[in-house]
């Protein structure tokens, strides 16, 4: 019997392919349905070269057709969905034990969606060194989701829900008064409207551990690489353009894996949530995991 926490991390590897398909068509004018194909060659891509991870692993990295390297974005991302969606039900266990089912399935859902996201989010900024605000959008909706089903969820008190609001706009405003003093040179936009739900994400707590670490993180990064390019004289000088979404990402990944990123709503929640949808979902879930 497969676990909920390996039955998670394999729809993550499915959602991780998706993501792919996401990042590599925004932006181009192509719609997300269609057959996936080389980008060298234009083989479409059957069945068994369409397995995430696996798939790339036994093609050497290779186009079977016109032997084209297939980039390392493929398999790292689809990793990337499937942690995405093992840290969603570490933090979420909706069928554990005495678990309110409702609550945290809508929760487990949103921040799947969230975290996956940002797994988009990071990958889209490496490549053309932008975020996309679509992208950023559907993080903030999630997350919001998030909130709202823990909320109701555990009838949390007026001020956890002030709290948990608050955290959006605390962790996007240092961003945004850095992106208005230099007038875009420091810091691009995109990053604090990336804040704004990544804040909603992982809480007031949260969201200080994760701009401490992005800045700390990136600092040192971009220390080390503007050294490594000075040694062997290549082209990274000061005003080099070096995307900050990763280091956010990572500070915010660490944040929600280590239990800093809970929402206050957890904190402040003074009952379990009503067993409403319950009855009506827990047969349904219960069956698919085999529980």
């Amino acid at each position: 019997m497969v676990s909920p926490q390996v039955f998670s991390a394999l729809l993550g590897l499915i959602v991780g392919s998706f993501l792919n398909v996401v990042i590599c068509r925004h932006g181009t004018g192509r719609s997300l349905d269609g057959r996936s194909g080389c980008l060298s060659c234009g083989k479409k891509l059957g069945a068994l070269e369409l397995v995430p991870v696996l798939s790339w692993l036994c093609q050497l990295g290779r186009c079977r057709r016109c032997g084209a390297k297939i980039s390392w974005q493929y398999p790292l991302v689809e990793i990337g969905g499937a942690a995405a969606f093992w840290l969603a039900y570490r933090a979420h266990p909706f069928l554990a034990p005495g678990a309110p089912f409702a609550a945290e399935a809508v929760a487990f859902a949103a921040a799947a969606a969230a975290l996956s996201a940002l797994v988009a989010v990071v990958a889209y900024d490496l490549r053309h060194k932008i975020i996309p605000d679509s992208f950023s959008l559907f993080l903030a909706a999630a997350a919001l989701v998030r909130i709202l089903a823990l909320g109701i969820g555990y009838g949390a008190p007026l001020s956890a829900w002030a709290l948990a609001a608050a955290a959006g706009p605390a962790m996007a405003l240092p961003l945004y008064f850095l992106w208005a003093v230099s007038r875009g040179r420091w810091m691009g936009l995109g990053d604090p409207k990336l804040a704004l739900g990544l804040g909603w994400l992982i809480g007031l707590s949260g969201s200080f551990l994760a701009l401490a670490l992005a800045f700390v993180v990136g600092a040192a990064w971009g220390v080390a690489a503007l050294a490594a390019e000075r040694l062997t004289r290549r082209g990274l000088t000061m005003k080099s353009e070096v995307p900050f979404a990763p280091f956010l990402a990572l500070g915010a990944a660490v944040a929600f894996a280590t239990g800093w990123g809970a929402p206050e709503i957890f904190a402040a929640a003074e009952s379990v949530a009503a067993p409403v949808l319950d009855p009506l979902v827990v047969p349904l879930v219960s069956w698919i995991y085999g529980v």
